[in-house]
């Protein structure tokens, strides 16, 4: 089975930049992706003939994930609003974040899927309270982890989680500890993940040490072409699942020009 995960930075554009032609030509199974910012009706429009869960955000223009898949979907479950500190609804600003859904399986098992699109945050005089945000939103995600890691059902938890894990996952690493996505307060959370809890970082276990690959690059001067990225896009695998991984590979495009986001797709093989 072919898992690939995408931020697509707006799926209209994606798709006019050549989306739809990667997909033709990779047949990924399942396909996880991020930051759509697009209504349900345009979802399924462009994923006409997948089976599609898709949260959109309460604030238009903003966020959005969707699961895509070739195979059906037994079941499906959006957001985190069971895991906020009082069991309300979640904030506006922490919807189009987190999808689920149980892939059903060509030999009647089931796959666990979440497409999750953490808040990048920022450290910026006056915009402090995007890291409060981020924080309670991590909260919530380790919790949720902390259950879906010790189930039996093989389990990936994939898409762009903001977060470079280690000095290995960005190029400009000692320019950027104060910045978002490389305090140490954010990369403790991914320590937890994968030392505490037990997922698998699959893309880091198949590209070996690095640094690199990575998996974002700003469309401003020359840092696609220099390769001056951040490895953010993750798929990390639960012990049912982590051992059946193959394959993992980072769909970088050829050119500056051949590109449809500032993010590449990872790809990964499971042996299911």
């Amino acid at each position: 089975m072919v898992v690939a995960t995408a931020n697509v930075n707006g799926i209209r554009a994606a798709y006019r930049r050549g989306m739809g032609e990667w997909i033709a030509a990779r047949t990924p199974d399942v396909l996880l992706l991020q930051e759509v910012r697009a209504p349900d009706e345009i979802v399924d429009e462009y994923l006409d003939g997948w089976h599609v869960i898709h949260q959109c955000c309460d604030i238009k223009g903003r966020a959005g994930v969707a699961v895509a898949s070739r195979l059906p979907l037994h079941a499906v479950r959006v957001g985190l609003g069971a895991h906020t500190p009082d069991g309300g609804p979640e904030p506006a600003v922490d919807t189009g974040r987190w999808v689920e859904a149980d892939v059903e399986l060509p030999d009647g098992g089931l796959l666990t899927v979440v497409s999750a699109y953490l808040h990048s945050g920022s450290t910026k005089p006056g915009e402090e309270h995007t890291m409060v945000a981020k924080y309670a939103h991590l909260e919530k995600v380790t919790a949720r982890m902390a259950e879906l890691v010790a189930a039996e059902t093989p389990a990936l938890v994939a898409g762009d989680l903001n977060i470079a894990h280690q000095n290995v996952d960005i190029a400009n690493w000692k320019g950027n500890l104060k910045s978002a996505g490389f305090l140490p307060e954010e990369r403790a959370y991914v320590d937890r993940w994968l030392d505490e809890q037990g997922w698998t970082d699959v893309g880091r276990a198949h590209a070996g040490d690095g640094p690199g690959p990575y998996t974002w690059w700003s469309w401003r001067g020359q840092a696609f072409v220099n390769d001056k990225g951040w490895r953010i896009d993750y798929q990390l695998a639960n012990p049912a699942l982590a051992p059946k991984a193959v394959k993992v590979e980072v769909d970088r495009a050829e050119t500056y020009e051949g590109r449809w986001s500032d993010h590449a797709p990872l790809v990964a093989t499971y042996e299911l």
